[in-house]
């Protein structure tokens, strides 16, 4: 068996039950694209399967573009470009769950990830979110911060990570 595979299968257990406990029901999963992401998102798909009323949101956020751009650019050029960016990203996640049949909503906004990802739970009233960690360690964290620690900190909801 691999590493982690045995604390996956008891986590999903533990999701499940919590789901079903509590009547939760849309889970958000924040993408990025990363390797992380994407086994969040196979994650979700296995709680979506064992539990057929779970509606999942794929949600990429992406950066704000320089000022330069704006100069140059039209509002409406700039959004399809950024509507763009936010498709490729979430094309390997919307390829797992197109192959797995099930169904979701993909949502893309823009500005600092876990500020729009809290902004996104509290407008649209998720119920949890799944997502990927980089792991970077505590120290990383202390320097940099790290997306996922921000969005813990940020939202009311209960956050699964995904390494």
């Amino acid at each position: 068996m691999p590493c982690g595979a045995g604390s996956t299968a008891i986590s999903s257990a533990a999701d499940q039950h919590f789901l079903k406990a509590t009547g939760m029901r849309t889970i958000l999963i924040p993408c990025d694209g990363s390797d992380n992401a994407l086994r969040a998102v196979r994650y979700a798909v296995s709680l979506a399967k064992e539990l057929s009323d779970v509606q999942l949101e794929l949600l990429n956020v992406q950066d704000p573009l320089p000022q330069k751009v704006h100069a140059a650019l039209s509002e409406q050029e700039i959004a399809r470009w950024q509507a763009g960016e936010a498709d490729l990203v979430l094309q390997p996640a919307r390829q797992i769950l197109d192959a797995e049949e099930v169904q979701y909503q993909v949502r893309s906004r823009v500005g600092a990830p876990a500020n729009e990802i809290a902004r996104h739970v509290h407008e649209t009233q998720c119920d949890a979110i799944i997502m990927g960690t980089r792991g970077l360690g505590p120290v990383a964290n202390l320097m940099i911060g790290s997306v996922a620690t921000k969005v813990i900190h940020l939202v009311e909801v209960p956050v699964t990570l995904i390494k």
